[in-house]
């Protein structure tokens, strides 16, 4: 009996070491991207809040910061899918809420711009124009791209919506009203010109 409570204490004892092991080498690895961020080295910065991420997926504000990191690299898609990630940890945090607008606003333009394309299986990839004679305003946007588009206009309407019904003192709020409204009008502009098809 004495020497299985001796191993339950040793198991125990190595369990906490580790777990501060990790909260010291998370630590470390956000100190570092945020450093990296500082400096505008964007993909050093996410590489280093996704091995954060490994050795810990519960810290709200790695998962906040890796979106972050990605927002201002310009890759939307992955900045979504994080901010999405740090709602489901966190979901009280009205700015998640704005964030993730604002990133689905930007991502509905650059398709709409062609800057990126929606592939068939729902993927975004990067336009190339060097590889094309056709610029990306003469090229059509596909159905899927549209609708797409239309998915992330809606997501965004909901999205600041969100963070006006969980933001206290607001000081933006007359601003994100009308960015609401703006998109319910492109919202619709855009339905109609589907059904127009």
């Amino acid at each position: 009996m004495k020497k299985a409570l001796l191993l339950v204490s040793v198991l125990f004892i190595s369990v906490i070491t580790t777990a501060c092991i990790n909260n010291l080498a998370v630590q470390e690895l956000n100190n570092k991207a945020q450093a990296f961020m500082d400096a505008g080295d964007y993909s050093s910065a996410i590489e280093r809040l996704k091995s954060s991420i490994d050795l810990d997926s519960s810290i709200f504000e790695t998962h906040y910061n890796l979106a972050v990191a990605y927002t201002k690299a310009e890759d939307y898609s992955n900045a979504i899918k994080v901010y999405n990630d740090a709602i489901k940890l966190n979901p009280e945090f009205a700015d998640t809420y704005y964030s993730l607008a604002v990133c689905e606003e930007n991502l509905a333009g650059d398709i709409f711009n062609k800057i990126v394309s929606v592939d068939e299986s729902g993927n975004v990839v990067k336009n190339d124009i060097s590889d094309s004679e056709e610029t990306p305003q003469e090229s059509q946007l596909t159905d899927t791209g549209h609708n797409y588009m239309l998915e992330l206009l809606n997501n965004a309407i909901k999205h600041y919506q969100t963070y006006l019904e969980k933001g206290q003192n607001i000081s933006d709020a007359d601003e994100v009203k009308s960015k609401i409204e703006d998109l319910g009008k492109k919202v619709e502009e855009l339905s109609s010109e589907q059904r127009a098809e």
